[in-house]
């Protein structure tokens, strides 16, 4: 893993761990049946929840990774080190495309780290995942 951020304790590992596949328990993933639990790590040591939530009409589900950053933004968290996402599949799963855009706005050297109920894992930073992302400071590239 290449990011900066600061090495998590282990309690916070394992914390983060349960909580994201006690997330993943919870999805509401009926026409998929993918279920994504995630454990988003602030910088103040709080971990917020989510998981996701599909629809029928499918563009209007949400990833378990946009629930959980909502969710903290929502509190007045928006200082991250770490996510645990947390499926149901053999392989570890990174984060879509749009769940990577999303984090970027908060953490662009966010821990990614992905685990099944196996326990296998993948780790990576949110720069590899992202490279050359539009962030904030992109914007300011503007020519007047």
């Amino acid at each position: 893993m290449t990011s900066g951020a600061p090495a998590r304790s282990d309690h916070e590992s394992t914390t983060m761990r349960e909580r994201a596949l006690s997330a993943m328990e919870r999805a509401y993933a009926p026409y998929s049946q993918f279920h994504v639990g995630a454990a988003l790590l602030a910088a103040d040591g709080s971990i917020t929840e989510g998981c996701n939530v599909e629809n029928a009409a499918y563009p209007v589900g949400l990833c378990a990774e946009r629930a959980a950053l909502a969710a903290a933004v929502a509190r007045g968290v928006r200082d991250f080190r770490a996510i645990t996402i947390a499926t149901n599949t053999d392989e570890p799963a990174p984060p879509c495309g749009m769940c990577r855009q999303a984090l970027v706005e908060f953490s662009p050297e966010l821990q990614v780290i992905s685990i099944t109920r196996s326990g296998r894992e993948a780790r990576w930073s949110l720069a590899e995942l992202l490279p050359a992302a539009f962030a904030p400071r992109s914007l300011a590239r503007r020519v007047e």
